[in-house]
């Protein structure tokens, strides 16, 4: 007779099997886990933990951030938001060789800060900064490497939904790890800025200078985006003074972005009804994603698979340096197939025991997840994000991916600055 470790390992590959041959993975997940019950204990159990164990899980009011923040993204996602922070970034950066790249990062990483979707960050990049790149007489590769790169900001600095689904699934404090993520995401900026000028100055065709707008013209594109600061600083502040929780700071992010945009008269009612429909369609994604897996979660927690992997590692006579390469390896490898929540999901439940047993601190290991992502998501051979840039930029996939390469070495220059100063990702979050 199989033991319950290996009937859960055996699990996990029927479901890899199953998102291979293109299941969606909350059903591939629903199902493995049922299959899974029944094989473990009986008929009776699998049917109870279906009808009780996803409504117990999801009946939390702490859920209730995902709508707030996914409605505040799709809003700034119909509005001229993007377009003004672009503007302005490129009134103040786009006079020197790269400017313009430097400016798409800057804006991906301001979008990130609030609409928390890298989709969302690509498509309003991609139509924003690809013309005025190309305009500019930009080398096409370079200029959708610029989007491609800063368009995973958007999982790294908070609103993160990755982040989120994290928390929730690990019960570690959102706003924590919203917060955890503010300094890894600005040192990303700031690395592929100085990699951006740099790389102009050894091959000045990649990225000519652009205008040199007078300094009222600056002053008058910063005042435009004022308004978006300030609700990032209300947000995020409210979060880190432990003004509000993390739901009411997502109403507060949602109806700011709501009153932003209608004061820029970009929202009518017609793209409103959109941002709540796309709202509507997301959080139900994600909601029916997390049925699957939290029937799965209790599949692997009777199999004991977590405990056996946590006794494998602990029996391991390996140091912490050689687990976060191994674990690098797993999420950059899953980044290049599969989407970042689903990722998270299939993942956190199963590693999550296991590396905080051997010393990891939670919230350290939810920013060093995420960065593993965004790198993923541009890794080759099938990097996400590379994917969804090179349909709408029109740039070859393989020249997309030679482009982005050099980037690629500096998300992993931050991911090892992140490992020899872990108080990157914990200092903010343990003065809260």
């Amino acid at each position: 007779m199989m033991s319950p470790e290996l009937i859960g390992l055996l699990g996990i590959v029927f479901l890899l099997v199953l998102v291979a041959f293109r299941m969606w993975i909350g059903v591939a997940m629903g199902i493995v886990g049922f299959l899974g019950l029944i094989i473990l204990r009986n008929m009776n159990v699998a049917l109870g933990s279906v009808a009780q164990v996803p409504f117990a899980n999801l009946n939390n009011y702490a859920l209730t951030v995902i709508p707030m923040f996914a409605l505040m993204g799709m809003v700034i996602a119909e509005s001229r938001i993007g377009s003004d922070l672009f503007k302005a970034c490129n009134a103040w950066l786009g006079r020197v060789r790269g400017g313009l790249g430097s400016a798409t990062v800057v804006s991906s990483g301001f979008l990130g800060a609030i609409c928390g979707s890298h989709m969302v960050s690509t498509v309003i990049m991609s139509k924003i900064a690809m013309p005025e790149m190309k305009r500019y007489k930009y080398n096409e590769g370079f200029a959708a490497s610029c989007v491609a790169v800063g368009a995973p900001l958007s999982i790294i600095i908070p609103p993160s939904l990755p982040l989120m689904i994290y928390g929730i699934i690990t019960e570690q404090p959102i706003n924590k790890l919203f917060i955890a993520g503010i300094i890894p995401g600005v040192v990303m900026v700031i690395v592929f800025c100085i990699l951006i000028s740099i790389m102009c100055k050894i091959k000045p065709e990649y990225g000519p200078r652009g205008d040199a707008p007078p300094l009222k013209e600056k002053l008058m594109s910063t005042v435009g985006i004022i308004p978006v600061i300030i609700l990032f600083l209300l947000v995020f502040g409210g979060l880190y003074l432990n003004v509000f929780t993390t739901t009411e700071s997502g109403a507060i992010g949602s109806a700011g972005a709501i009153i932003i945009s209608i004061c820029y008269k970009t929202l009518n009612g017609k793209k409103f009804m959109l941002a709540l429909r796309e709202t509507a369609l997301t959080v139900g994604m994600i909601f029916s994603l997390l049925l699957g897996t939290y029937v799965f979660i209790r599949f692997i927690t009777l199999s004991q698979l977590p405990f056996a992997v946590s006794s494998f590692i602990l029996g391991m006579d390996v140091s912490m340096p050689v687990l976060m390469l191994v674990l690098a390896l797993i999420y950059i490898i899953l980044g290049m197939l599969i989407p970042e929540i689903p990722m998270v999901v299939l993942t956190v439940p199963i590693l999550f025991p296991a590396l905080t047993a051997v010393g990891f601190d939670p919230i350290w290991l939810g920013i060093y997840v995420v960065l593993m992502m965004a790198l993923g998501s541009v890794t080759p051979p099938i990097g996400m994000v590379v994917f969804l840039v090179s349909g709408f930029s029109g740039v070859p996939i393989p020249k997309l991916f030679k482009s982005v390469s050099p980037f690629i070495i500096a998300d992993l220059v931050v991911v090892v600055l992140m490992c020899i100063f872990p108080a990157m990702a914990t200092w903010l979050p343990s003065m809260m």
